[in-house]
């Protein structure tokens, strides 16, 4: 075997990295939202659909493991 010829290809799809979220329930809209990190990484940020309110969920030492939030709005 010739191994001058090229690289080999795989039969295994290549592996994606999961981005992590959060799953968040606004109250007045009755709908849940995926909500994934902002640019610098340093936080969770969503907005409302119905009311517009704002939510932000900071990542850092001392938070918690939970992925499900409630935000009471409008």
């Amino acid at each position: 075997m010739d191994l001058t010829e090229g690289p080999v290809r795989s039969s295994q799809p290549p592996v994606r990295q999961r981005r992590p979220f959060l799953q968040v329930l606004f109250r007045c809209a009755n709908l849940y939202a995926r909500v994934y990190r902002n640019a610098a990484g340093d936080a969770y940020e969503a907005r409302c659909p119905k009311c517009g309110r704002q939510a932000r969920f900071r990542v850092g030492e001392g938070g918690t493991d939970a992925r499900v939030f409630e935000v009471n709005c409008g």
